[in-house]
């Protein structure tokens, strides 16, 4: 085997509680993450050459030695002494800093898909290890599905999977800095928690409505009033239909839940009208990567 490609999938987030902070920074979370059908195409070459290159479909995306695709390449091809060199050529289909960890599910897909190009036979726990030192949400874009995330992010809990349900994402023209995100939230003094213990209960009960009741994340308290978009495209999604929607991650990607497909793709010919949104995309929950 020379080449092979790979669907890299998107997540949101139907829970996002922050614990604490530790010493080194780092903020301790527990969240809910969830897989969706929004996915990036990676494909991975062979080369004869001794390098690692990258090439993308978005000229905007750098492709140099600070994107997590070539991080983790060069980390399995140190760490195992690989020979030869590889080139890597990613389709960029999830919208970019969007709180839906692009950047995260493509360097997990090029962990999983050089375990396979070279024969490692690394385990998901080893191949969640590699990622760990690369970013906190790489582990779970190895294991997918849905999941409880806790400590910083790296210790997973699977959940019972979600039923297949019509999502919508749109992400509003302007952007956050992730980092500027926690850091305005440590300077609150108080902030009401998500019920994350009755989110997975209604998860466990297949059931969309209390699922969507649940649903919360406590970023958004410090994002929307940065981002007024947020709020108005969480409104017009809950006006055509929507049996919930929330903001994922920092932000500012909002996604609804919908019960009809039908439903689902009227609402995105709205959002799309309005010009609150650089992009719309219709999907689905899926619940394995």
């Amino acid at each position: 085997m020379n080449e092979l490609s790979l669907k890299a999938h998107g997540k949101i987030n139907l829970g996002l509680d922050v614990l604490g902070r530790r010493e080194d920074g780092y903020h301790l979370v527990r969240m809910i993450m969830q897989t969706v059908s929004v996915h990036d195409r990676v494909k991975l070459q062979k080369k004869d050459t001794n390098d690692i290159t990258m090439s993308c479909d978005d000229a905007a995306l750098p492709t140099g030695d600070d994107n997590l695709c070539i991080k983790a390449a060069k980390l399995l091809f140190d760490a195992y002494h690989l020979s030869g060199g590889l080139d890597i050529s990613l389709e960029k289909r999830i919208p970019v800093a969007a709180g839906m960890a692009g950047g995260s599910t493509d360097a997990a897909a090029v962990l999983k898909g050089i375990n396979t190009l070279y024969d490692l036979g690394l385990s998901v726990e080893q191949l969640q290890k590699h990622g760990l030192t690369l970013g906190a949400d790489i582990p779970y874009c190895i294991m997918g599905g849905t999941a409880l995330s806790e400590g910083i992010g790296e210790v997973l809990s699977p959940l019972s999977p979600m039923p297949q349900t019509p999502l919508l994402i749109a992400k509003p023209k302007i952007g956050v800095s992730t980092g500027a995100i926690y850091k305005a939230l440590d300077s609150l003094e108080s902030y009401e928690h998500p019920d994350i213990d009755g989110l997975i209960a209604a998860i466990s009960a297949g059931d969309l409505e209390l699922l969507c009741q649940k649903m919360g994340n406590v970023l958004a308290y410090v994002t929307e009033p940065m981002v007024p978009e947020i709020e108005k495209i969480r409104k017009i999604m809950m006006e055509n239909g929507a049996t919930g929607a929330m903001m994922t991650g920092s932000g500012p990607t909002v996604f609804g839940l919908f019960e009809s497909e039908t439903v689902m793709h009227a609402c995105a010919d709205v959002l799309s009208k309005t010009g609150l949104c650089e992009t719309v995309i219709p999907g689905y929950t899926k619940e394995t990567s």
